[in-house]
């Protein structure tokens, strides 16, 4: 009985689980300009935004910082195609809970110094 207890308890604190938030085409925080037409394809990036759980939550996670961090991945990305925004929880006690941004970077060559970009 007992090592069923602590199986249980066990699964219990490793289980943890994650949701699709949204799939869009295009997404940015940032401003520019649609009229550019020097836009290009890059990389696929992630972007994360975390906060540790103790018992309770110790910090509020933010879309916004999750997705800035994704587009800063390269100096002259200015949004993301093809979007897949994921809320994920893996705490019961003690872990963690945020948001994980994952597109592909659009980048602008009209921005100075990023003529040839990628």
């Amino acid at each position: 009985m007992k090592k069923f207890v602590f199986l249980a308890l066990g699964a219990l604190l490793l289980s943890g689980c994650s949701a699709r938030v949204a799939d869009m085409t295009v997404a940015s925080t940032k401003n520019y300009n649609l009229n550019a037409n020097k836009f290009v394809k890059g990389a696929r990036v992630i972007g994360e935004d975390s906060a540790p759980v103790f018992i309770f939550p110790l910090g509020v996670p933010n879309v916004k910082t999750a997705m800035d961090r994704a587009i800063e991945k390269d100096r002259c990305a200015v949004a993301l195609s093809d979007v897949v925004v994921t809320h994920y929880n893996y705490s019961f006690l003690v872990g963690k809970f945020g948001y994980k941004i994952e597109g592909t970077q659009i980048i602008d060559r009209s921005q100075p110094g990023c003529e040839s970009a990628n």
